[in-house]
């Protein structure tokens, strides 16, 4: 039994036996994670993981962070906070497998203006999801309660993965060339970009986010809002042994426009047929209600694709039907042609 405690500290508006509590919460959902690298227990002052480098001959280690953003706002709101940590891990082992890293582990940061140990076990347990649907081991994390700074029923979350890929495989844009086609792996929503704007659109804080909406197929904008961003690592994975995947492009905050021609080379253009794209009902319904052009919507969010990717055009069947064996329904929106404007949408 832990002895440590401290009147002083409580009083100041810090608790930290709620710290203990919400650990022994958590460890049931952490648990879920476990893969075979996994060497520490939770609570230690590091996490442990062994790397197996079977098949891998020059072994690369990929990492990405990031957060959830202002969609926690909306979790505030609903007082769901359950499916945030799907988002957070989403959000980084999406970006690594752009590489073509396979995540290995993940580690997280909550901080918040007061630690309820249940609420902390719920974000934990969204967490846990997100590394099960990935992967990744949850090795550690960090929870900060920090009075004063937060108001005392709001956090942030955070975190960040690290992948691994043989050198000789790590995705290669240099062997685009004209003809390449683009595939979309569908989004499940509008995932974790561009919520300070749905926000002011949609007004959260002040209208009925609650009551269901019939263009969003009966759920209420909360409900559709808070759908966690879709995590893609296993069927790339899957794509990866199937055909030559020669780039991809996690479609985040930046829409469209940012985030394809990261992954396309000088010289050449993603030309994205605009019709092609299957808009999502809430990215129709942001438009109207925030009366939001068309090329902003495109610059902002990712409007029912969550991730592109380029293959040879002979591949394209395969590629489709190995995406489609893994539960994407996923299709062609264009075409690699070659120019310098590096995406065009028509």
């Amino acid at each position: 039994m832990n002895s440590s405690f401290s009147e002083s500290y409580k009083q100041a508006g810090v608790d930290i036996t709620a710290g203990y509590k919400a650990v022994e919460l958590m460890k049931q959902h952490i648990a879920r994670t476990m893969t075979k690298g996994s060497m520490s227990d939770i609570g230690g002052f590091g996490g442990l993981f062994e790397l197996d480098l079977t098949g891998i001959s020059k072994p690369v280690l990929v990492s990405g962070t990031d957060g959830v953003g202002t969609k926690l706002k909306m979790a505030f709101l609903m007082d769901k906070h359950d499916t945030v940590g799907i988002d957070c891990v989403a959000m980084c082992v999406n970006d690594i497998i752009c590489c073509g890293a396979k995540p290995l582990f993940f580690l997280d940061y909550i901080a918040c203006g007061k630690n309820y140990p249940e609420k902390i076990a719920q974000i934990v347990a969204g967490v846990a999801e997100g590394c099960v649907q990935s992967g990744a081991a949850l090795i550690g994390g960090e929870t900060a309660e920090m009075p004063g700074f937060y108001p005392v029923d709001e956090y942030d979350l955070a975190g960040f993965s690290v992948g691994v890929v043989d050198k000789d495989k790590v995705v290669n844009n240099k062997t685009i060339k004209s003809g390449d086609v683009i595939i979309a792996l569908p989004s499940s929503g509008v995932h974790s970009n561009g919520f300070s704007l749905v926000r002011k659109v949609f007004d959260v804080e002040n209208a009925d986010i609650k009551t269901p909406v019939d263009a969003l197929g009966g759920k209420s904008i909360g409900e559709t809002l808070l759908t966690p961003t879709k995590i893609y690592v296993k069927p790339v994975l899957s794509l990866m042994e199937e055909v030559t995947v020669k780039s991809i492009s996690h479609i985040t905050g930046g829409g469209f426009y940012e985030n394809i021609p990261r992954s396309i080379p000088d010289g050449f253009c993603a030309k994205v047929e605009k019709a092609s794209v299957k808009v999502l009902p809430i990215f129709d319904l942001i438009a109207k209600t925030g009366n939001v052009p068309e090329r902003d919507m495109f610059n902002t969010y990712n409007m029912g694709v969550g991730m592109s990717i380029v293959v040879a055009k002979e591949d394209a069947d395969k590629a489709l039907a190995s995406l489609k064996a893994s539960g994407e329904d996923a299709y062609i929106i264009g075409e690699i042609t070659e120019s310098d404007s590096k995406i065009v949408i028509c």
